[in-house]
């Protein structure tokens, strides 16, 4: 199979990281891959793994983006790929037009992955297009047909991102050295019960959230940590000094650490008690969820969305109703006391098993 994927740009995220292990999968399996998007600093692990990029830049959010089309087409029509695979709304625009008026026996099969649970529009709606409109999970799906009832229910394929279990490895424990820089630069995090909120500095991860329920533990759990670890969002910077102020306000300084944006997400779940996850919306899945469970640190979420499929596959004990920070410190005061069931080995979201679903879609259309 000769496969494009093409995405804004190839920088950082889910959807970037998605179309990389795709790719590898691709390669792996003798295919020909290809990605299309702005750039970016994953580039060159792309093209090292054995994929060819194009620089097209079809996300700009701009009416100059579709003067891409016809060039993008010719373009189409000279690589003959097998199969387009697009994740964006935008560049879903310009790929749709351009395969428009292609003839239909040089067209390749349109695949569209559906990442997220964007506002319900027209514009939204092209992620629906595809031949197959890959869903990245249940909740993901019902929302595809409870807002584009349109969409043929036989198009839709359930693949659920998965993750690599040799990295994020049952009782991963960190180095000595690492312990030794982590206890270094944050001495106070040394032997506390730590209760972590991983994610952008966001109103939508629920932050205040977050202090309001460490605020109620700090009584129960004497030596509580709070760890708040990432960076503010683009242009958000004013919502971090926020936060600090909250902070201040529940005289939580001396049980709360910012730790700003790490590399090493995965050390710091490794010395976390418990990982919250009270995102303010449904999320089309949760990541930040999967990633300590699989490593077998429990975590305490909001019961909704791709968030509460996790808990219910992996740990039921986790899930409280959402927005309810009483009973999410419950939860985690149950943890501390060794009431909740271990958590289950994660068997079903492998990374193995979303590139192999994934590429059987691709050969599926091409039957």
């Amino acid at each position: 199979m000769k496969v494009l994927q093409v995405l804004p740009a190839l920088d950082s995220g889910g959807v970037e990281r998605g179309t990389l292990e795709i790719a590898d999968a691709l390669v792996q399996a003798g295919h020909d891959s290809h990605v299309a998007s702005a750039g970016g600093r994953l580039v060159s692990d792309l093209v090292s793994a054995g994929s060819a990029h194009h620089t097209w830049n079809l996300g700009g959010k701009s009416p100059a983006t579709l003067l891409q089309v016809r060039p993008f087409r010719r373009w189409l029509a000279s690589e003959h790929f097998d199969i387009v695979h697009v994740r964006s709304r935008l560049p879903a625009w310009v790929v749709w037009q351009a395969l428009k008026k292609l003839p239909s026996r040089s067209r390749p099969h349109l695949i569209t992955t559906v990442h997220g649970l964007n506002s319900v529009s027209r514009y939204s709606q092209i992620l629906t297009r595809g031949e197959r409109v890959i869903a990245v999970s249940q909740t993901c799906r019902q929302y595809i047909l409870d807002n584009y009832p349109d969409t043929p229910e036989q198009r839709l394929r359930v693949i659920p991102r998965g993750i690599d279990p040799d990295y994020w490895q049952r009782g991963y424990r960190p180095s000595e050295d690492w312990l030794e820089a982590w206890y270094s630069e944050f001495p106070e995090a040394r032997d506390r019960f730590t209760i972590t909120l991983p994610g952008r500095l966001s109103r939508l991860k629920g932050h205040e959230d977050f202090l309001t329920i460490v605020e109620r533990l700090r009584a129960e759990i004497p030596g509580l940590l709070g760890l708040i670890v990432g960076g503010a969002a683009e242009g958000k910077a004013h919502y971090e000094q926020e936060l600090r102020n909250l902070v201040r306000q529940k005289n939580l300084e001396s049980t709360v650490i910012f730790t700003g944006p790490r590399q090493d997400i995965r050390d710091i779940y490794a010395v976390s008690d418990v990982v919250l996850s009270l995102s303010t919306k449904p999320e089309s899945f949760g990541r930040t969820v999967l990633e300590p469970l699989a490593m077998g640190t429990p975590v305490v979420g909001y019961n909704r969305g791709g968030v509460g499929e996790i808990l219910e596959a992996l740990y039921p004990d986790g899930a409280v109703p959402a927005t309810d920070t009483m009973a999410a410190a419950r939860a985690v005061l149950a943890v501390k006391a060794g009431q909740t069931m271990a958590v289950r080995p994660n068997q079903q979201f492998l990374l193995q098993t979303m590139q192999a679903q994934t590429l059987a879609v691709y050969r599926e259309v091409l039957s």
